[in-house]
């Protein structure tokens, strides 16, 4: 895969380079500043981009603004965001745009390579990749329609789907059979009007609607 990464701190930056080089994907820029990101998300439009959310000049959300402004000339983008940090109100539009795999993972709390690469891979493949953390801290505003016809266990589900898990994940996750968890998602496409379509498409679907919904 051909992938942008855009971080400020040198000693990360470098060392998520030879990471992604050591997969066998070829890094074909690496930027240090919010203005650097978004030429270079527009000029090489990557599989998959690895963005932090503050960078320079002013080390706010330069990163997250650069790929939200480069996803509009580049419908469709992949971005994977890496931060220390949960911005709340840019994170819910990166999710909410509905094209292109998004993910969004807390640096602390990132202890494999695998884990990692699992992620990139996911989200360059249009999926979704979401810490907990940040499912949690989106999820913190009130509820609306359809979001409030979803059942305590619909919600269990959909949370976990977000995070990217597999219906047998998600299973094993809430002692339950695959079957039901099947069933479960099923009935969430129902609530949220999701026609019948590639299972993956619908699973990130569901997932933005219910993040959006939140918002």
């Amino acid at each position: 895969m051909r992938i942008v990464v855009a971080e400020d701190l040198y000693l990360l930056r470098d060392g998520l380079v030879r990471l992604l080089e050591a997969y066998g994907h070829r890094v074909v820029a690496a930027t240090a500043d919010g203005p650097a990101t978004l030429a270079a998300l527009i000029e090489h439009r990557p599989d998959v981009a690895v963005v932090d959310v503050r960078m320079p000049p002013t080390f706010s959300d330069e990163g997250l603004q650069a790929a939200l402004t480069a996803r509009q000339t580049v419908p469709g983008l992949p971005v994977l965001v890496l931060s220390q940090h949960v911005e709340q109100l840019y994170a819910r539009e990166l999710l909410a745009d509905g094209n292109g795999g998004v993910g969004y993972l807390l640096k602390d709390s990132v202890f494999e390579a695998d884990q990692f690469m699992e992620a990139v891979e996911r989200v360059a493949a249009g999926g979704t990749a979401l810490d907990p953390a940040v499912v949690a801290k989106i999820l913190g505003g009130p509820g609306g329609s359809p979001l409030g016809s979803l059942t305590e266990r619909e919600r269990e589900v959909i949370s976990l789907m977000a995070e990217g898990l597999s219906n047998a994940a998600i299973a094993r996750r809430l002692f339950l059979s695959e079957g039901a968890i099947g069933k479960y998602t099923t009935s969430i496409f129902a609530k949220f009007e999701i026609q019948a379509d590639d299972d993956s498409n619908r699973r990130v679907l569901a997932v933005l609607a219910f993040l959006g919904a939140t918002g």
